[in-house]
């Protein structure tokens, strides 16, 4: 018997696997009429895997095997070689005519912060951009996000940088997925917000960690995520399970009185309002005009200060002055930039004074990124 060609099959270039069957019967002198009665296959059947119309089967693999004495295994890998070609043919296709869906997002600032990988052409950056958002096309990323309850409709903000503001929040979802949570229980996260409380008076550097550790035991991850331009959030709340709450903060005000206002803003969603909600908020404090937010804000301000040592700071005039400031941040242990900002927030203070008691973060924080 003349000697089997051995071809080998190159990635690159998409041929069917009959074209290797049509070679090989040639070179030993075999008619298709012939294969098909040795290996008792139909001749249409060999006749379209040859065209490429048929796929080999595993049956057909071990009777090619039988009668041409080339392995069944070459002749399946073949066929997926072949066939993993064309699904990649065709999805290239599918991604050129994604391509206009980069222009919704950041994509050079996602790209700089290490959240995507950075790709040759634009076909493969749709595809990476898929892969962030874990979905198989961009309507399939759209109808996921827009179903979501996003308490945010009313700002035109949402609507005018959807993308972004999903690239933002995604990003808290990927990170919050590597923090380790107990089931969610609201009395331990209710006794842990009271000890988080005496944590405003640390540098960021110090609390941050224990921040995170204390909420995941009481089955909530924490993560800060800056902010992607334009996006205006100060923080979000959501479900991620029944028994697991994502609270993703973003710094966006860099100062200490504005984090720890959003911290307890969004724990106030948490403790309060529904699992099938994702609160998104910009303007703390300003979102008066809705109950729930109306009622995240009491309780922020409330569990900060106690309402009755608040009316008697309040009481005198000397909250004007930057050592009673102090001393009363002392008295009650928080920081006393908390205080300055609650005093600018209700027009007591002018938003230029004592801003010198307020600790600025940043996101030099290797622990932040």
């Amino acid at each position: 018997m003349a000697s089997i060609p051995q071809n080998e099959y190159r990635p690159d270039v998409v041929s069917p696997p009959g074209e290797t069957l049509l070679e090989t019967i040639g070179t030993i002198g075999m008619s298709q009429t012939e294969l098909a009665k040795r290996t008792g296959r139909p001749l249409k059947t060999i006749n379209e895997i040859i065209q490429g119309k048929a796929a080999i089967t595993a049956e057909t693999a071990l009777q090619l095997e039988q009668v041409l004495r080339i392995p069944a295994s070459f002749w399946l890998k073949r066929e997926q070689q072949y066939r993993e070609a064309l699904a990649r043919q065709s999805e290239e296709r599918r991604l050129t005519g994604w391509i206009e869906w980069l222009k919704e997002f950041p994509v050079r600032e996602m790209i700089r912060r290490g959240w995507i990988s950075s790709c040759a052409n634009r076909q493969q950056q749709v595809s990476e951009l898929l892969k962030f958002f874990g979905v198989a096309s961009p309507e399939l990323w759209r109808d996921f996000w827009k179903q979501k309850s996003i308490a945010y409709r009313k700002s035109a903000t949402l609507e005018s940088n959807f993308g972004a503001i999903t690239a933002w929040l995604r990003r808290g979802e990927i990170k919050a997925q590597g923090i380790e949570t107990q089931i969610y229980d609201v009395d331990t996260f209710r006794d842990a917000l009271k000890h988080i409380r005496s944590l405003t008076v640390k540098p960021l550097e110090l609390f941050k960690d224990e921040l995170v550790q204390i909420c995941a035991e009481a089955g909530v991850a924490v993560v800060f995520v800056q902010e992607l331009p334009n996006t205006r959030i100060c923080g979000a709340t959501q479900w991620l399970t029944p028994t697991k709450a994502l609270m993703q903060l973003s710094l966006r005000y860099k100062t200490d009185d504005q984090l720890w206002f959003t911290f307890f803003h969004e724990a106030g969603h948490i403790l309060f309002h529904g699992k099938r909600q994702l609160f998104l908020d910009s303007e703390i404090g300003q979102q008066d005009d809705e109950n729930v937010e109306k009622q995240a804000n009491v309780f922020a301000a409330n569990i900060l200060v106690d309402p009755a040592d608040w009316r008697q700071l309040i009481a005198g005039k000397s909250y004007r002055k930057k050592v009673a400031i102090q001393a009363f941040a002392q008295k009650v242990g928080i920081a006393p930039g908390i205080i300055v900002g609650r005093l600018q927030h209700e027009k007591r203070l002018p938003f230029a004074h004592c801003n010198d008691l307020k600790r600025r973060l940043d996101w030099k924080h290797e622990s932040l990124v």
